[in-house]
């Protein structure tokens, strides 16, 4: 054209430029578009107005999905929407890349954004070039998306403010990556430093606790929500002129401050230093808003983590008892381990009580439910199971009260309606008698000086607050000299798919082969189960549990104990179980033969460890059918100078005497004493006063069997 010749339409130098123009309203759902771009969509050469869906249908959906952070981005920020799409063909393959320009407005009214834009055809960067920086593979676009899932996965795994920080800092942005790096939070008027990287420890001070008026790009950030990029530090000199000289010294090229906006709220904003000049186009401008939104959320879901933990830490201090001064003669050892997931509280807790008479109580329980209600439940239950135990009430008392009163808090408000297990064990450290009460909870174990464990048979009636009637027998047995009782909930059993006589198993070979202190033994135990221990002192959370546990170790001090304080005399090694069947209860013959083969784990001799167990079902089914009354069994291994010695006594209170008797071939009764006298080493009959006591005597022999 010659000089002064009028210019030609704009339409016309478009398409010479193959430049095609369109216009997109959000309220109407409507892209109109001319011929050019709708060619550059695959659609016919002419102008035609289609729908939000025909438009998407023709973009890569990645590539849509970007569309709306790109224009909400620019709105925010008051620039240019600029942005690469995918055209894609029938057969969703990519036919060529285009890149679309428009000035977005929001339009308040209607709650609606008004583009109109541009769009053309261009090539992928070449190396080298400043666009073919942005490209870290020569696809700047997919190392883009690998970086922005990597970096969310990342950022969403971590579980506190640091481990955050520590994420941000190794992230590696495609094509252009911060030397610096800092996160500012706000405290009332005041900007602070949560955390920083790349800069010398000292470096934050002017920075901390700086007004919020202040003239700084962070604290703007934080007035305004919205991001400051300086590109040079001209840029930032004329800008910010009265802060410059604390970002001058650090000796970087280009700053981005971006909000830190969580729920609607800006909490903070985040700073990424560049040693090198950086433009800050838009697509990188929106790598860095997508980073600081996932920022921003993982450190609000980090403090709101942290909130949680020091509030379970609390209501663990408050309702954990601290084991407080030693017992004289006996040790106490405990853990706690909640669940995971949520508050670090559940409704498994233990107790130690003061009695009158320097004797003390021990008490583990487990109310229903991993919640706070259950924990709230738990702290109600053990303050009044500690009142009724300070009033004096023997174990069986104290249970049926309690019992009483955790079903009149779900009689009260229906929605509060939980059961409770429950162990009561009442103890005097100086005879080391125990009366244990159960209410549906796991019996307790004895380990024995010499590492033989025992489940001892506790008597016991249902879960607390289901029958505010229910009896709770007591059950009385003794803890000797170096012996330690394990309680504990169910949590410690029943987990890793085991069930509770899997679970037992597993607790009983650690309790055999441990050879270190009570206190290695509670962590030993629980590590065993779950990982590194814990409990409300010392020691981190595991990540991941099926159950609470609680669990207390009592030891009666002696040889094997392991509790750090011997007797001056040794004795030999003495193994004792206990253990009364009642006439009403004829099933308990099945228990005391367990008792007794667990008794005799390592007796050298199976074939003797089934004559007893035989001769002891003999004596303890006599006193059932024969007497009125019940039966005490007792059974002791002792070591002597010839070897070991197994004795059984059953002791009943009837007043006949049995006598040795030559049953015919078709009698069915009249040989238990023929075989007592057949398979024992030594046996007799004891009168005792009021009762009388059967006892037969084994002594071992490396392989031998029945005498």
């Amino acid at each position: 054209m010659r000089t002064g010749d009028p210019l030609p339409a704009l339409g016309d130098v478009l398409a010479a430029l193959d430049t095609g123009l369109w216009h997109w309203d959000t309220a109407a759902g409507l892209v109109t578009v001319d011929a050019v771009t709708a060619r550059l969509l695959g659609l016919p050469a002419e102008q035609i107005t289609l729908t939000e869906a025909q438009i998407r249908a023709r973009l890569h959906p990645v590539d849509w999905n970007e569309i709306t952070g790109v224009v909400q981005l620019a709105v925010a920020e008051g620039t240019l929407a600029e942005v690469r799409i995918r055209i894609m063909d029938d057969q969703n393959r990519v036919v060529r890349v285009v890149r679309s320009r428009s000035k977005p407005s929001f339009d308040r009214a209607r709650k609606a954004y008004v583009l109109t834009g541009s769009l053309q055809e261009v090539t992928e960067p070449a190396p080298g070039t400043p666009a073919g920086r942005s490209a870290v593979t020569g696809d700047w676009r997919r190392s883009r998306e690998a970086f922005l899932l990597d970096a969310g996965r990342a950022l969403a795994e971590a579980r506190s403010t640091q481990e955050v920080l520590r994420v941000a800092a190794n992230l590696s942005m495609p094509g252009f990556s911060p030397d610096g790096l800092a996160v500012f939070g706000v405290e009332g008027d005041r900007l602070t430093i949560i955390g920083h990287h790349g800069h010398e420890p000292g470096s934050d001070n002017p920075f901390t606790y700086m007004p919020l008026d202040t003239d700084y790009p962070a604290a703007e950030v934080v007035r305004t929500g919205r991001a400051v990029y300086l590109s040079s530090p001209e840029q930032y000199k004329a800008r910010y002129p009265l802060t410059w000289p604390l970002a001058q010294r650090f000796g970087r090229q280009s700053w981005a401050f971006l909000p830190l906006t969580a729920s609607g709220r800006t909490m903070g904003a985040w700073l990424a230093a560049f040693a090198y000049p950086v433009a800050f186009t838009p697509d990188e401008r929106s790598v860095l808003t997508t980073v600081a939104r996932m920022l921003a959320q993982a450190l609000s879901r980090a403090g709101t983590a942290e909130s949680e933990r020091e509030l379970s830490e609390g209501l663990q201090r408050t309702m954990l008892p601290k084991l407080g001064p030693s017992i004289p003669g006996m040790s106490i050892t405990a853990r706690y381990v909640p669940t995971g997931g949520g508050l670090q509280v559940g409704g498994d807790w233990y107790d130690v009580i003061p009695l009158p008479c320097g004797r003390f109580a021990l008490v583990i329980g487990d109310v229903q439910g991993h919640d706070v209600r259950a924990a709230g439940l738990m702290g109600q239950l053990r303050i009044a199971l500690r009142a009724y135990a300070s009033e004096g009430h023997r174990p069986d008392a104290v249970l049926s009260r309690a019992s009483r009163f955790l079903h009149g808090i779900g009689e009260t408000d229906p929605a509060e309606l939980r059961f409770a297990t429950c162990l009561y064990v009442e103890v005097d450290p100086v005879s080391g008698v125990l009366e244990a009460a159960r209410a549906g909870h796991p019996e307790p174990v004895i380990r024995m000086a010499d590492g033989t464990v025992l489940a001892r048979p506790t008597a016991g009636g249902l879960p607390l607050g289901i029958d505010p009637d229910a009896d709770y027998p007591t059950t009385r047995f003794v803890l000797e000299s170096g012996e330690t009782m394990l309680v504990c909930t169910d949590g410690l059993i029943e987990t890793g798919g085991h069930d509770l006589e899997t679970g037992w198993q597993r607790l009983r070979a650690l309790l055999e082969e441990h050879k270190g202190t009570q206190e290695e033994l509670a962590d030993a135990l629980v590590q065993a189960v779950h990982g590194p221990s814990s409990h409300h002192t010392t020691g981190p959370l595991a990540d991941r549990r099926e159950d609470d546990i609680a669990m207390m170790l009592l030891c009666r001090q002696g040889e094997g104990c392991g509790c750090g304080a011997e007797t001056d005399t040794v004795r030999p090694p003495v193994r004792r179980t206990m253990l009364t069947v009642a006439q009403a209860e004829p099933e308990r013959v099945s228990v005391a033969r367990q008792q007794l083969r667990e008794l005799l784990h390592d007796w050298s001799s199976p074939d003797q460890v089934d004559s007893a167990v035989l001769l002891l079902s003999e004596m303890l089914t006599n006193v059932l059918v024969h007497t009125d009354t019940d039966a005490l069994l007792l059974a002791e291994v002792t070591d002597g100078p010839d070897g070991r010695r197994m004795r059984v006594e059953v002791t009943d209170s009837g007043d006949d005497l049995p006598h040795l008797r030559r049953p015919g071939e078709l009698a069915s009764s009249g040989r238990g004493l023929v075989l007592i006298e057949l398979l024992s080493h030594a046996w007799g009959i004891a009168p005792r006063g009021t009762g009388k006591s059967i006892w037969f005597e084994l002594y071992e022999t490396e392989g031998a069997g029945p005498r």
